[in-house]
Order: structure tokens, then C-alpha cells, then sequence
């Protein structure tokens, strides 16, 4: 199967010549300074620089696999398997658990890896299917992002973040949610603050109230809560 761009730039795109190479190179390039720049618009660890080059490194990888199975038809994709399960375990390794037990990372490892495939396809000569898996990753990040937000919003489920004066305030706070017609699912006394003088929880709640439900967003709860005078501050976790 001939890729329907590689058919328009005629049949050098399809082989593995000096111009096909430059080819895949430079879009590889400009199309991981365009994931790169979105990542870092948004302050997030991995930017331009980190995705330009996984996406040379992925796009490489897949043309010298290529060329060697041009000579040995025998030669199995080792080094794209190889850069795949590298950035994968890299990923791994760079989760960040914040003082707030929030999983900090997933969503850039994950766009790291999901850039590493594209930039194999790419190499591949694949230019259709890379070009509809760009737009389609971009509008995940971007797009999709925004949505997200949205329906967390409105979703009936939220974690707080919540930091007491006094540990034994936890009651008051319990029995003031029950009152209000929230449900806790689960309370997880962060350690990291021990030794602070603040007792500090992670806090599941579901919102059981048909009046809350109708009239109060996450944001109006959180609020409505920080005026209690036990409570140091309190916030919305970002899962």
C-alpha cells in the first residue's frame, strides 16, 4: 500500500533516499515543535526541545531500522521496539508525587510516548496516518482538554485538599459535610505535613444532595467551606 501523500510527491517519497530522509526529518521537526510549543504554552515539563527530540530520535531509529531490513530481510525493528520500551520506562520513573498526593506527569509521559509512535510512523514514511495522528494528539491535549475540565466540573464526585487547625476538627468537618448532604468515600491523612501543626487530609466526596447537584458547582462547595473557622484552607484536587 503506497501512502496517499507519498503518491502525490511521486515515488522518491516512498524509498529510502537521501530526499525522503530529509523529508521525514524536517517534518518529523516541525511537527514536534508544534506538540512542544502546546506543552510548554502550558508550563508543562516536557516542552519544545524535549519533544523535537524524541521526535528525531523516534524518526531516526525507524529509517536505520529500515535500511538494515532493506539489507537483511531477517532484521526485526529492534531499536524502534527499543526507544519505545525506553521511553516508556523513563516515564515511568519520572512520576512525581506532589505534598498533596497528586500524580503529577501522567498526561506528559503519556504525550511523550504517544510522539515517539508518531515519530516511528513518520519515519515509516507513513505521512497520511501521521498527519491524521497529529491533529488527532493535538486535539486531545488541546481540545479535548478543555472538556475535560468541563464535565469535572459537573461531575458529582471531587477530592479536596484540606489543611485543619486542630486534628480533632476532623469531626466537625464530617459531621458539616453530612449536614450538607455530601457523602465521604475516603480520608487519607497526608504525612508530608507532620510536624507542621496543621492536620492535613485528602478528601473523596460525592455529592448526594439533589440541591447541591442543581445549584452548586465544586468551586461554590470549596468556598462556602473555607469559611469555617477551623479550617486553614482548603482546595480542589486536579486528578
Amino acid at each position: 500500500m503506497i501512502d496517499p501523500i507519498a503518491r502525490l510527491l511521486g515515488p522518491w517519497a516512498s524509498e529510502l533516499c537521501t530526499a525522503a530522509v530529509l523529508l521525514r526529518l524536517c517534518l518529523s521537526l516541525v511537527l514536534s515543535a508544534v506538540i512542544g510549543w502546546e506543552r510548554s504554552s502550558k508550563r508543562h515539563s516536557a516542552g519544545m526541545r524535549t519533544f523535537m527530540l524524541v521526535g528525531i530520535a523516534s524518526t531516526t531509529v525507524m529509517i536505520l531500522d529500515q535500511l538494515i531490513h532493506s539489507q537483511s530481510e531477517r532484521y526485526p525493528y529492534l531499536m524502534s521496539a527499543a526507544i519505545l520500551l525506553a521511553i516508556a520506562i523513563l516515564g515511568m520513573q519520572s512520576i512525581l508525587f506532589s505534598s498533596r498526593n497528586q500524580v503529577k506527569g501522567l498526561t506528559t509521559i503519556f504525550g511523550v510516548l504517544a510522539w515517539a509512535v508518531l515519530g516511528l510512523t513518520i519515519g515509516a514514511g507513513f505521512y497520511t496516518a501521521a498527519l491524521l495522528a497529529f491533529v488527532a494528539l493535538l486535539s486531545a491535549l488541546t481540545v479535548l482538554s478543555s472538556v475535560e475540565i468541563l464535565l469535572k466540573k459537573h461531575s458529582v464526585h471531587f477530592m479536596i485538599h484540606l489543611e485543619l487547625k486542630n486534628r480533632t476538627d476532623l469531626q466537625l468537618f464530617v459531621s458539616t459535610i453530612r449536614r450538607l448532604g455530601l457523602t465521604i468515600d475516603d480520608i487519607e491523612q497526608n504525612p508530608a505535613y507532620n510536624g507542621s501543626g496543621l492536620s492535613v487530609y485528602s478528601i473523596a466526596i460525592t455529592n448526594r444532595s439533589p440541591e447541591l447537584k442543581k445549584f452548586k458547582t465544586h468551586e461554590e462547595i470549596i468556598q462556602a467551606l473555607s469559611t469555617l473557622d477551623y479550617i486553614y484552607h482548603i482546595e480542589e484536587l486536579q486528578l
